[in-house]
């Protein structure tokens, strides 16, 4: 959460998948709450609908209402357009350096901007309207500030050019930083934490991607509730998933077609340190092929995700991967009515 240690990590940042030396319990626990926190992400990518339907870490099929943040209800909306969805913003830590405070010590600068792109990707391919702080494409930096309101333009620049980053400038203003000025010294005085203009750029032509991949099917811009609690769901569900890794599925299944050209989208975020295979059988023999938008992407990484006849897919290490197909493949799910409550105020996704 926003007041909690900056240290604390989440899904993108290594919770389990890669653990730092920070105290967070221990790793069954740890395995508890990434698995708790993903479902609340899962929740997040379907519009955060109170009465979308899911099965949850427990292997309990709940609405959405039922998944807690923080002891309240996680589902608040009645419609996928009342979701405002980001990552970070302009209070406390911008993305990347929430990324910093978080990743295991040993974390390569590469992985780290690649958490990053996939908090990005999270974002750009969640339904609802997607909300991006500004220069969270290019990795920005303010170097730890956690409340730069008033901390002037050397710690809010940004270097539109792409060919700086601004990680390292100093240590942030005291007034809300300097009980954290030990954590944050060695961080910033790590010339090998600072990214350079590649990945700076890898970065961005990443963000340009996502957008690309969301803007190609209408599938990403479903308008209602109904659309969505009939065509999105997830696989890689329950107490027995493989931890870091979430797999959506959308799915045109209605009588009329929202899109005439893909039928089915699968999106898997992988957020481990390592390639991950799963094979879903519902998901076999359904003409599936990686996104044309990342079969020529820059990231090589990226391009080495496959899908095999059998249901099986191989997506690499800190990498979303988006295969669409041409006909649904996932059935509607029989409808089940469900109480409300009040709503609550938006979330952010879990770093």
């Amino acid at each position: 959460g926003p007041f909690a240690d900056p240290r604390l990590q989440g899904f993108i940042s290594g919770l389990a998948t890669d653990p730092s030396d920070f105290p967070q319990g221990t790793p069954d626990a740890q395995r508890v709450k990434l698995l708790a926190e993903t479902d609340l992400i899962k929740l997040g990518l379907a519009g955060n609908l109170k009465t979308y339907r899911m099965v949850n870490y427990e292997g309990r099929t709940v609405p959405g209402e039922q998944i807690k943040y923080r002891g309240a209800a996680g589902g608040y909306t009645l419609d996928p357009q009342e979701q405002i969805v980001y990552v970070s913003a302009h209070d406390n830590e911008t993305l990347f350096d929430a990324i910093q405070l978080k990743a295991a010590a040993n974390t390569p600068i590469v992985e780290r901007a690649r958490m990053a792109q996939l908090g990005l990707s999270l974002t750009a391919l969640a339904q609802g309207i997607p909300f991006f702080h500004a220069g969270d494409e290019l990795l920005r930096s303010k170097s730890l500030d956690r409340n730069s309101y008033n901390s002037s333009d050397w710690f809010n620049r940004i270097d539109w050019r792409g060919q700086e980053n601004t990680f390292g400038s100093g240590l942030p203003p005291a007034w809300d930083n300097q009980s954290n000025w030990p954590i944050m010294a060695p961080l910033l005085a790590n010339p090998d934490l600072k990214p350079d203009e590649a990945l700076m750029r890898a970065t961005y032509d990443h963000f340009r991607e996502m957008l690309r991949i969301r803007r190609s099917t209408p599938l990403f811009r479903l308008r209602t509730a109904e659309e969505v609690e009939r065509m999105v769901s997830f696989f890689n569900n329950g107490p027995d998933q493989i931890p870091g890794l979430i797999v959506m599925s959308i799915s045109d299944n209605g009588v009329t077609r929202v899109d005439p050209n893909i039928g089915q989208v699968v999106v898997l975020f992988n957020a481990r340190p390592d390639t991950v295979t799963i094979t879903i059988p519902e998901l076999a023999n359904g003409d599936l092929r990686l996104h044309d938008v990342q079969v020529a992407s820059s990231d090589e990484r990226v391009t080495q995700s496959r899908y095999q006849v059998d249901g099986t897919f191989s997506v690499p290490a800190r990498t979303t991967a988006v295969f669409v197909g041409p006909r649904p493949l996932v059935a509607a799910p029989a409808p089940t009515p469900t109480a409300t409550t009040a709503p609550i105020p938006t979330t952010a996704i879990p770093t």
